[in-house]
């Protein structure tokens, strides 16, 4: 038996790598929808019949626990597959947005993620939730960044063309909420963009510095080595599935893509070079 790792496009490549580097023995299946993305501006319904798809798949392939390595899939699909899709005594389905919610410890929090998570609400719900139980308070604020997927699957994030829609978003945050200290990058495509992020924010506590104002220390969270953590503590604490997951230390790339393409792109988010297959989903 796998541990399935799936996504709409690359972007679960970035938590598939963490995973891999923290558990490296086990067996994977990764699966990119990557002819019918981006998912982040579709409707619940063709996003939820996506993604379970995906989940049928790659539980025919053989995998006994999935990975939703995908906001979209998990703010939107997540709970009504674990609810009325799948026996939990075949196979567990767990998403990336509780795991990083776990990790926040901000009261000022900053969540740049896709229209379709952030229409959501699912990282203010849980947010809020976990607060509620902490007794705590906390202020949430959500930007939209649609021109980010495809600036980073286009292979332009890194060019000063991005620069514009970094400062975009980010001023956009700011505007709503000049105390943040604490940023979820919200979709897992988006740690590509970290050092432009990383560059906006130092400079923004520059120009606050130098109007005699203070800024204070931004923790940027990502979720990769997040989301590899917290799978390595469910292993730990549920051996009824542990034990029936293989060690061979293999993995195997599926698309809905032409896979020379997946090929290519893969090698955006990958230091690696990738030999998917081709795969025909929902028809």
């Amino acid at each position: 038996m796998k541990i399935g790792v799936f996504d709409s496009g690359y972007g679960g490549l970035t938590i598939l790598d963490k995973i891999r580097q923290l558990l490296p023995t086990y067996d994977y299946i990764y699966l990119g929808d990557n002819a019918r993305a981006p998912y982040g501006s579709r409707s619940f319904e063709v996003i939820y019949s996506y993604t379970l798809q995906a989940v049928r798949y790659l539980e025919a392939e053989g995998c006994r626990l999935i990975i939703l390595a995908c906001n979209t899939a998990s703010a939107k699909a997540l709970r009504t597959i674990q609810q009325h899709d799948i026996d939990p005594d075949r196979l567990r389905v767990l998403g990336v947005i509780r795991p990083t919610v776990e990790a926040v410890s901000g009261h000022h929090i900053g969540v740049l993620a896709t229209q379709g998570t952030v229409q959501s609400e699912s990282y203010v719900l849980e947010l809020k939730k976990q607060r509620t139980e902490k007794d705590e308070e906390c202020v949430i604020t959500q930007q939209a960044c649609p021109m980010w997927v495809p600036l980073i699957e286009s292979g332009e994030h890194l060019s000063q063309g991005a620069d514009y829609f970094v400062d975009k978003y980010l001023t956009e945050l700011w505007q709503k909420d000049p105390l943040i200290d604490t940023l979820i990058l919200g979709c897992t495509h988006y740690p590509l963009l970290l050092p432009k992020i990383r560059e906006w924010v130092k400079g923004k506590a520059q120009r606050t510095k130098d109007k005699g104002q203070s800024l204070s220390a931004v923790r940027i969270i990502e979720q990769g080595d997040i989301v590899a953590r917290s799978l390595r503590d469910y292993l730990s604490r549920h051996n009824d599935i542990a034990s029936v997951l293989s060690h061979e230390g293999t993995c195997r790339y599926l698309t809905s893509e032409q896979a020379e393409t997946f090929n290519r792109s893969a090698g955006i988010f990958l230091n690696t070079l990738v030999s998917a297959e081709h795969i025909r989903i929902g028809i």
